[in-house]
C-alpha cells in the first residue's frame, strides 16, 4: 500500500477530526467512544461511534466486534461488556477489517480476551496496518494521544472462511469471510437466533460504497453481497452508518449495480473518469437528497479500473 493510495481515504478522517464535514460523512465521527448502548436485537447491543461497536451476549461468553481507536477506547468497550454481562467468564474479540479505528483498541481489552480474525484480514494488517496507524497518529493531538504506544498482538485464532462461536444460551456467532468488498479481508458476523448481521463496510445505510485504494473491486463486492443475501438476515448493524433491517442488503447491491452500470456506460462512450464521477454523483444527489453525502468519485474510479469489467 502506498501513501498515494492512502491519501484519499485519510483525508476523510483528517477533516472529521478537525470538525469539518468529510467527503463521505460517517454515522459518527466521534473518535471517543461513550459507554451508552443501543439494543439492536435480543442478544446484540451497539455502541455508536467511530466505528460502531457490536457486543453480542450469550449466557456464558460475550463477543465484541471492532475496538475503537486506541487502547483507551478498547478499555471503554471492555467496561461496557462487564456491565452488560457481568457473569460471563469468556470474552471474544474480532474485527471487521484492518483499518486503524477498527483494530487498535485491542490492547485495552483485558488479559484472557480471545482474539479471532480471518487470515486475509490479518495479512492486510501485517502488511499495511502500521503505515495506516502512523498516518492516523500524525493527524491530530487527539489521535496521537489515543494511538500512543499501540502494539498489536497476533490473533489467538486465525480462520479461512468461517469460525463459529457458541456463546451459551442458544446464542451463536458465525464469523464469516465471504470475499472482498471495502477491503479484501472484510469480515461479517452473523448472530443467531437473532438473524442479526454485523456488516462492517460491506453493507451500509444511506452511504456511498468505498473501496480502499486497490484493496478490492466492485465485481468482488457484488459477489460477496450475493453470498450475504443468502443469509436472509433480519437486522443489520453497519460500522459507519445507522442500523437497519435486512432490506439494507438488497439496497446495497442495487446501489452498487446502479453506479457500476452507469459508470461502464460512460466509459464505453469515452467519457473520462472524472467527468463520469461528476455526472453519477449529480444523479445520486437527485435520487437521494436525504443522504449525508453522494460523492461517488472514488467508487466510480474503482469501476473504471476493475479488471473484471469489459473495456
Amino acid at each position: 500500500m502506498t501513501k498515494k493510495l492512502l491519501f484519499p481515504f485519510l483525508s476523510l478522517f483528517a477533516l472529521s477530526v478537525a470538525g469539518q464535514a468529510p467527503p463521505h460523512v460517517p454515522y459518527s465521527t466521534q473518535p471517543i467512544l461513550s459507554e451508552t448502548t443501543t439494543k439492536i436485537s435480543d442478544h446484540v447491543w451497539e455502541i455508536t461511534g467511530f466505528p460502531n461497536i457490536a457486543i453480542v451476549v450469550g449466557s456464558r461468553a460475550t463477543l465484541v466486534v471492532d475496538t475503537g481507536m486506541g487502547p483507551k477506547n478498547g478499555a471503554t468497550v471492555a467496561r461496557v461488556v462487564a456491565k452488560l454481562a457481568p457473569n460471563n467468564s469468556k470474552l471474544f474479540l474480532t474485527t471487521t477489517h484492518y483499518h486503524t479505528e477498527h483494530v487498535t483498541g485491542e490492547p485495552g481489552f483485558p488479559p484472557g480476551t480471545v482474539l479471532i480474525r480471518n487470515a486475509v484480514q490479518q495479512g492486510e494488517l501485517q502488511k499495511d496496518g502500521q503505515v495506516l496507524t502512523d498516518l492516523f497518529r500524525g493527524m491530530s493531538a487527539q489521535n496521537k494521544d489515543l494511538l500512543a504506544g499501540v502494539v498489536l498482538r497476533s490473533p489467538d485464532v486465525l480462520f479461512d472462511s468461517e469460525a463459529s462461536l457458541d456463546l451459551g444460551g442458544g446464542v451463536t456467532a458465525r464469523l464469516l469471510w465471504l470475499g472482498g468488498a471495502h477491503t479484501r479481508g472484510d469480515e461479517l458476523t452473523l448472530v443467531e437466533p437473532d438473524h442479526t448481521l454485523v456488516s462492517g463496510d460491506v453493507v451500509q445505510n444511506k452511504t456511498i460504497p468505498n473501496i480502499f485504494g486497490e484493496d478490492g473491486t466492485p465485481t468482488e463486492w457484488l459477489a460477496t453481497l450475493d453470498k450475504v443475501a443468502m443469509l436472509n438476515v433480519a437486522h443489520v448493524l453497519p460500522d459507519h452508518s445507522a442500523p437497519g433491517d435486512g432490506s439494507l442488503v438488497a439496497a446495497e447491491r442495487a446501489l452498487i449495480i446502479a453506479i457500476r452500470t452507469q459508470a461502464l456506460a460512460l466509459k464505453r462512450q469515452g467519457i473520462s473518469v472524472d467527468a463520469a464521477a461528476r455526472e453519477i454523483s449529480a444523479t445520486l444527489r437527485k435520487q437521494h437528497p436525504d443522504w449525508p453525502d453522494t460523492n461517488a468519485a472514488t467508487f466510480v474510479k474503482s469501476v473504471y479500473i476493475d479488471p473484471a469489467d469489459p473495456h
